[in-house]
């Protein structure tokens, strides 16, 4: 069974084939920034499995802390963020779990960029949370 979702129009929607790889949640401020919120929460997806229907807008975001250059993919008439590539993990990218039809199942696996966090935030325990990019 294949996992689904979309955006908040419906101009972009997307499949993937197989559960995610991965699932995490990123505070980085360019994160917190492009959701207009307190965090990202993310689902690692290869970039094979991915089949995306409409043609999403990019933004690239060369201005991180990490130094690493985001392609930010996100709708260009109603502004959802779609999914996010970074260049060291090209076969791999990051789909917005907002967008997501079903994301009941969506249970964060790591958190990042916890130095940036929002104070009020809290991370539950035995959940891994680094201070800044795991790698």
């Amino acid at each position: 069974m294949s996992v689904t979702g979309k955006c908040l129009c419906g101009e972009i929607s997307y499949s993937i084939d197989n559960p995610p790889a991965l699932t995490g949640v990123c505070h980085c401020k360019n994160c917190q920034r492009q959701a207009g919120s307190a965090f990202s929460t993310l689902a690692g997806v290869p970039l094979d499995e991915l089949h995306i229907s409409g043609e999403p807008k990019l933004y690239t975001d060369p201005d991180t802390d990490s130094g690493n250059t985001v392609k930010r993919f996100f709708c260009g008439n109603c502004g959802s963020p779609i999914y996010s590539a970074v260049q060291s993990s090209a076969d791999m990218v990051y789909l917005k779990t907002g967008t997501l039809d079903d994301n009941t199942t969506f249970e964060p696996q790591f958190h990042v960029w916890c130095e940036t966090k929002q104070n009020w935030v809290d991370i539950p325990d035995g959940v891994p949370a680094m201070p800044g990019n795991p790698a």
